[in-house]
């Protein structure tokens, strides 16, 4: 990478402000994959001296993609390319698919696997009947070892009779069994990070997170998933494709 650093020179006789052309180049680049999730980008003193910059502009152009999310400081260590999830509504996708598709390694925590009898939310969200057992799985969803989500998943007891057999991916359980999804309802609102939440996202209390909640079907119309997730706000994005 350090070869193409030439091509994130700076036109001095530009009106745009050198930081902002720099960030600007290095926006893109990221953008277009050209850097790896995780990969640690090139000190202040190395972009100023390749790029005949001062290391202010430097400086200000990496806090500006750091404001944006796009980068990420480490205290003593140096500035990393935020993993950066970015998933389409339109397509139903399992998050270790979006993942794999994007060139991260998906991974998950475990938090809890048992059987229990349906509440309230979860008897009107899959459309059981009173003191139906539910499998409940609660894990945290990570992309190159970075926790992205925290996820909590409801699948009627019928479709999954021991939930310690999921290992891996949970659409891939279900396809494998006969039960895939092929349709679903997903709703998306910001909350506030709760203490909990906060502890296991690894980020502070009271920040931005994004609630996801899915309601996912069977090709029959049966309601086959219940899914709760909060997905960092830094790490995830959401795109649709809208048309006249």
């Amino acid at each position: 990478m350090l070869d193409q650093l030439s091509d994130f020179r700076p036109d001095h006789s530009s009106d745009t402000p050198l930081y902002m052309q720099l960030a600007n180049k290095l926006s893109d680049s990221i953008a277009c994959g050209d850097w790896r999730a995780n990969e640690a980008l090139p000190s202040e003193r190395v972009l100023s001296e390749m790029l005949d910059i001062s290391r202010v502009t430097a400086r200000k152009a990496i806090d500006l993609l750091c404001d944006r999310g796009m980068l990420t400081r480490k205290r003593g260590s140096g500035t990393y390319i935020t993993p950066k999830l970015e998933q389409p509504l339109s397509r139903l996708t399992s998050f270790s698919e979006e993942l794999r598709q994007r060139g991260f390694t998906a991974g998950s925590r475990w938090l809890q696997r048992e059987l229990g009898v349906a509440a309230p939310l979860e008897l009107l969200s899959l459309g059981l009947s009173p003191n139906m057992p539910v499998a409940r799985l609660k894990r945290l969803r990570t992309a190159d070892d970075v926790v992205m989500a925290i996820e909590t998943s409801t699948i009627p007891a019928t479709y999954m009779p021991n939930p310690h057999s999921v290992t891996g991916s949970l659409y891939g359980y279900l396809e494998a069994n006969g039960t895939v999804p092929m349709r679903a309802l997903q709703h998306i609102r910001a909350v506030n990070a709760n203490a909990e939440q906060a502890r296991l996202a690894n980020i502070q209390p009271g920040e931005a997170m994004l609630h996801i909640t899915r309601v996912s079907y069977l090709e029959n119309g049966a309601a086959v998933e219940l899914t709760h997730s909060y997905c960092r706000s830094d790490y995830y994005e959401f795109v649709a494709e809208s048309r006249r």
